[in-house]
């Protein structure tokens, strides 16, 4: 409907200009009004065209989630493997006092380095000594400042630091993930020999729908398998870069 107002708007310019000439420099009836002719027939078709482009349906993914672009932090630029959680509740207090929370930076999230482990349920177990309290009471921390917890997994059989990854356990994570108040998922490409993106994306995918909590899926593929080109109903976002670093040169 937008497109359409804005080439009929576009259509009604032309036409108001094409009565300007007529009058500063005198054409022939006859040029004049297949001039206009030509007009109508264009707008008509560009109207047309963009009736059809905007009746054609995007599907995307909808857990009614990444209506805006999300803001917020990650810790590996800057801690690599190397997080805890004295530094995640540093980070929310500080956006919570500088006012960064207040301009839209909702999202503190967690790198690799988290996890060690699986206890013999199969659930991610946190490192005890940067993590003692657990990712759920760190999560909760979160919230109540207002804010939302994020959290990293790979998509391969091990994540980039060789943590467990996804591989064989996306449902069991996916419901930790949901149990401890995860509110957003970096998926990275590590230890992926043999894999299809595309197909591993999804299956992570469908194991996060299926819990009772949204959390946004954010694919970090590198760009590798163009994900522009399918990732749209896959995942809220996707990386279509490797790693940027902490430097103009390598973002400008």
């Amino acid at each position: 409907h937008t497109h359409t107002h804005t080439h009929t708007h576009t259509y009604t310019h032309i036409y108001t200009h094409t009565h300007t000439p007529s009058v500063v420099f005198p054409l022939s009836h006859a040029r004049t009004m297949g001039f206009l002719s030509w007009c109508v027939r264009t707008a008509v078709c560009v109207v047309f065209l963009c009736v059809c482009i905007a009746s054609v349906r995007v599907t995307s993914l909808d857990n009614g989630l990444a209506r805006t672009p999300p803001m917020g932090w990650n810790s590996w630029n800057h801690f690599g493997c190397h997080p805890s959680e004295k530094i995640v509740k540093q980070v929310a207090d500080l956006f919570v006092s500088t006012g960064m929370r207040d301009a839209g930076y909702e999202y503190v999230n967690l790198d690799d380095c988290v996890f060690v482990g699986r206890n013999s349920s199969g659930f991610l177990v946190p490192d005890p000594e940067t993590f003692p309290s657990g990712i759920a009471s760190l999560a909760d921390y979160v919230h109540s400042k207002g804010l939302k917890f994020g959290i990293y997994s790979c998509a391969g059989t091990e994540t980039c630091q060789g943590r467990p990854g996804l591989y064989g356990f996306e449902d069991k994570d996916a419901e930790y993930f949901a149990s401890v108040g995860v509110d957003f998922l970096k998926v990275d490409w590590c230890h992926t020999t043999g894999m299809n993106p595309k197909d591993r994306y999804t299956t992570i995918r469908d194991a996060l729908l299926r819990v009772n909590r949204p959390i946004f899926y954010s694919m970090c593929e590198w760009g590798l398998d163009k994900p522009w080109e399918w990732a749209m109903p896959v995942a809220n976002s996707w990386r279509i870069s490797m790693d940027i670093k902490d430097f103009w040169e390598r973002i400008a």
